[in-house]
């Protein structure tokens, strides 16, 4: 979880603190919201828990996906293997 006090920093307090700031988020798993003018512009995250987030998405969308093709057998928005065959080999020429 994001802490407001300790993950919100200037560039420029980044740029004069940055080995400490990179110990912070290889110890807390957070990544840092950087500021420009008191304004959000870049979040800066270590390596690993960058790979964890993508990870993550990586199965959220596969979870949609089967969810989706769970819903489009419930409403019979499939064919057959055999139809799907057929229509794949005049589309792309493919003698059987």
């Amino acid at each position: 979880m994001l802490d407001i006090s300790r993950d919100i920093q200037s560039l420029s307090n980044f740029k004069r603190n940055t080995v400490e700031f990179i110990e912070q988020m290889k110890q807390t798993g957070n990544p840092l919201v950087l500021t420009v003018n008191g304004k959000a512009e870049l979040v800066v995250q270590d390596a690993v828990s960058y790979q964890k987030l993508l990870d993550a998405l990586e199965r959220l969308e596969a979870i949609a996906g089967i969810k989706q093709g769970l819903e489009d057998i419930k409403a019979n928005r499939t064919i057959s293997l055999k139809d799907f065959e057929q229509e794949m080999q005049q589309k792309h020429g493919i003698s059987s």
